[in-house]
């Protein structure tokens, strides 16, 4: 942690970072909820990733504010629905990944403030959510992608989905060992989920096209070392644009800046820190400096801005990289230390303190990751 404000030098000053931290900020609902942008839906995943951004940049009772809000929203069963706008439930399915991903979001926001308090105060909430998310283990070893309004499990899997749930679980036991409590079987979890990513590729639906099943393995540490670095390059010229950044879907000409950010991150975490830089400043081509937020994507040919928003989740995105090529917060190891099995780690750490533009069917409700053929519904 080097105790300075965060801020890229030559890329991003300090004054740059905390007006994007005060453009999630703004986003956020009196309730604590923080939707994709102010009017739009929220879902669990992007609402906590928005929130880890709010810790970076500062906004630390903001932050735990949203954190509040998913405490108060959680169902019995621990999940919450897959897609609200405001009181209004708009899907009741549940995402396992979604559903397990505010124990990233605790545990980010502990190594970032060193607030031990926060992770005994979110506990209940994150074991109801780990419990829900273990009842959907298929014989693979991997999670299914979704529980229906019913209860009903889908019987496949998501790769990027899995390799985000394996580092929450990773996060939960943490949580769990700061608190004195062992959980073997969320640890072997995640193991399990790591392991069928690395081996089982067939137990995983074919969503080959999209970016974030290429670098997501090696981002949440289920492959890294030197096969991570030979699948980073083996599939880079498929993605990356040069001096623009990396693909949403690898045949459409739409750049991104969440994927961009989360692949810098991912170059960073294999210790490919030149590439992560370059990439870094490339994509600023996508920020606002008016509002401090960057546009969701662009489409390189026409030269026009799709969708037509500024999502919050985008902007925590490329404050977590920007986290991560600094080494400025206490959460800045939070990807390097992704399955790294070093406890230590953890610790020193905290002591730190559809619409379609040329073909591309976005869903304007979730993120492709979460969807798992943006063409189906959950049965």
């Amino acid at each position: 942690m080097t105790g300075q404000p965060l801020a890229v030098p030559g890329i991003l000053s300090a004054e740059q970072i905390a007006h994007t931290g005060r453009f999630i900020a703004s986003q956020q609902s009196a309730d604590g909820a923080i939707p994709w942008f102010t009017g739009s839906h929220l879902d669990p995943w992007d609402h906590v990733e928005s929130a880890m951004g709010l810790s970076v940049s500062g906004h630390h009772g903001a932050a735990l504010a949203a954190y509040d809000y998913l405490a108060r929203a959680q169902r019995r069963d621990g999940s919450w629905p897959m897609v609200t706008r405001g009181a209004h439930v708009e899907d009741a399915a549940a995402d396992t990944n979604q559903c397990l991903y505010i124990a990233t979001g605790v545990w980010h926001h502990y190594l970032v403030t060193g607030d031990a308090d926060v992770v005994a105060r979110y506990w209940p909430t994150i074991e109801r959510a780990v419990g829900f998310a273990s009842g959907a283990v298929l014989g693979s070893g991997a999670l299914a992608w979704a529980v229906s309004a019913v209860g009903q499990v889908q019987d496949f899997a998501l790769v990027t989905g899995n390799a985000s749930a394996a580092q929450s679980l990773e996060c939960a036991v943490s949580i769990a060992e700061r608190l004195g409590h062992d959980r073997p079987a969320w640890r072997a979890l995640s193991e399990g989920i790591h392991d069928a990513l690395r081996v089982l590729p067939t137990a995983f639906a074919d969503r080959d096209r999209f970016s974030m099943d290429w670098y997501y393995p090696i981002l949440c540490g289920s492959i890294r070392g030197d096969a991570g670095r030979a699948r980073m390059d083996a599939s880079w010229d498929r993605f990356v644009w040069p001096e623009r950044g990396c693909r949403c879907v690898e045949d459409q000409p739409w750049i991104t800046a969440a994927e961009t950010a989360e692949l810098v991150a991912a170059l960073d975490a294999l210790g490919e820190y030149d590439r992560a830089a370059t990439m870094f400043a490339d994509i600023q081509f996508l920020r606002d400096e008016e509002s401090g937020g960057y546009w969701t994507g662009r489409n390189i040919p026409q030269g026009v801005h799709y969708p037509v928003e500024q999502t919050s989740w985008s902007a925590a995105a490329v404050l977590f990289a920007a986290d991560a090529l600094t080494q400025t917060t206490g959460g800045a190891d939070l990807f390097r230390d992704a399955n790294s099995a070093r406890p230590s780690s953890a610790a020193r750490s905290a002591s730190k303190g559809g619409e379609n533009v040329d073909g591309l069917a976005y869903s304007s409700t979730i993120r492709p990751f979460a969807h798992p053929s943006m063409e189906g519904e959950v049965r």
